[in-house]
């Protein structure tokens, strides 16, 4: 994905919102990273910047609001932003892996299975997201 400062900042003003400088940074550390961040993870990166907390909230929810971020909570209560794909008409997300040891999040994006693929099942209504859960490669497992 195209993380430039001129890209992002077009794209944010595409939305009718302003391309301040907090929201350009937020949006750009979202789009380079490579799996979906906490708003304590992204503030803390951020506040070096001199981006206090709240305004990094704010910018969180504004972007997710636009639709150029995503919110996902995967089962502890906590959200996670991540950018979603530019350019895409059909952008149903794809599946997230969450390792049971380190809490390690990680994108699926090469793995086929998608919500959007599980939109309507007549057994459980509208599938809006996957997560699998298991033992990451650096954790590993016990059995040998």
């Amino acid at each position: 994905m195209d993380a430039s400062l001129g890209a992002v900042q077009t794209e944010i003003r595409a939305t009718g919102m302003r391309a301040t400088p907090a929201r350009t940074a937020t949006l750009m550390l979202l789009r380079r990273s490579a799996a979906p961040m906490t708003h304590a993870a992204v503030a803390d990166l951020l506040t070096e910047s001199g981006i206090d907390k709240a305004t990094v909230f704010r910018n969180l929810n504004d972007l997710t609001d636009a639709g150029l971020l995503r919110r996902t909570e995967l089962g502890d209560h906590v959200w996670r932003f991540e950018a979603t794909s530019q350019g895409r008409d059909d952008d149903s997300g794809h599946p997230h892996f969450l390792c049971v040891d380190c809490g390690t999040v990680s994108c699926l994006d090469d793995v086929k299975l998608t919500a959007g693929s599980l939109r309507r099942s007549s057994k459980i209504g509208e599938v809006t997201e996957i997560l699998l859960r298991g033992h990451c490669n650096d954790c590993g497992s016990t059995d040998s």
